[in-house]
């Protein structure tokens, strides 16, 4: 019993991670209804630049918010400057932008700060604290802490402020929207800048347990695909649900099947998206669209 707590709460811890980024991935395919390949370079870019500012001797929560703060803008931006032009062309045509846009991101990461590995610190100790003869790291309460939370914070926001609303508004019935007076193009920009915020946040909770490099988001968004598919890429909530369900499940089956282990946890990621879309492909809470010919 005591082996399976732990497996739950450290799955819980990166399955937060996962969450995080499958938040992302769905807030970008609610209003595109494309799926971001460069989500998870975007949140390595801006782990890099949260290093870069501890180095410089920021301490690490003023370097963790203002890293947030920039890849705000950096979202925005790159909405604004790369995928706008092409929001109308076809979807096939701005899936290739956004992995065109995972590629420079990725050289210009090897460019400025190399290939090789480096350490990132973390906010939380990873010293055990012991409850009821259970060991738990205090790392992976601090991150299970900090991604739902952020989750949180973001449902308060879409929830309950006229700006969320309209972003709501924007994604669901953008033609709508514009009738009622909603900047539909500057909500989708600013939609971009929360997914980047979600993808930071992503990268610097995950970056201290893989450690950081330029391709260490790789696998991170592999996963939370598949924590987004597992809850609906329509759903935020499906998101969330997918993420923490994918961590807790993997950490299990590589605990409790031989031969699974961490190795094989990628392919498990895998055979979930497979099994997924071959029995409910909008996914657990995702609703099926039916359009009047």
């Amino acid at each position: 019993m005591a082996q399976f707590l732990q497996q739950v709460v450290s799955g819980l811890a990166t399955g937060g991670v996962y969450a995080s980024l499958a938040l992302a991935l769905v807030l970008i395919y609610r209003s595109t209804r494309v799926i971001n390949f460069a989500q998870g370079e975007m949140g390595m870019f801006t782990t890099f630049i949260a290093l870069w500012l501890i180095d410089a001797g920021w301490p690490y929560w003023g370097a963790f918010f203002a890293t947030l703060g920039m890849a705000f803008v950096g979202g925005v931006l790159l909405e604004r400057v790369v995928i706008r032009p092409v929001e109308r062309a076809p979807v096939v045509t701005v899936v290739i932008v956004t992995i065109g846009l995972l590629i420079a991101l990725n050289g210009a990461a090897f460019w400025i700060w190399g290939g090789e590995t480096r350490s990132f610190p973390s906010a939380f100790s990873t010293r055990a604290i012991h409850v009821g003869g259970v060991a738990f790291s205090i790392q992976d309460f601090g991150v299970i802490g900090v991604s739902l939370g952020a989750v949180l914070l973001l449902y308060l926001f879409f929830r309950f402020t006229k700006l969320g609303l309209a972003l709501r508004a924007a994604a669901l019935n953008p033609e709508a929207s514009r009738l009622v007076g909603v900047r539909v193009s500057w909500m989708l920009a600013l939609g971009w800048g929360f997914a980047a915020v979600l993808g930071a946040l992503s990268g610097m909770m995950v970056a201290p347990l893989v450690f950081l490099d330029p391709n260490m988001m790789r696998a991170v968004l592999l996963y939370a695909l598949s924590a987004a598919i597992l809850g609906g890429l329509d759903s935020p909530l499906g998101a969330v649900v997918g993420g923490l369900s994918l961590g807790v499940g993997l950490n299990l089956v590589s605990t409790y099947v031989g031969f699974v282990g961490d190795e094989l946890k990628l392919p498990v990621a895998f055979v979930v998206i497979l099994a997924v879309l071959l029995v409910r492909p909008v996914g657990l809470f995702g609703r099926t669209t039916v359009r009047r010919v």
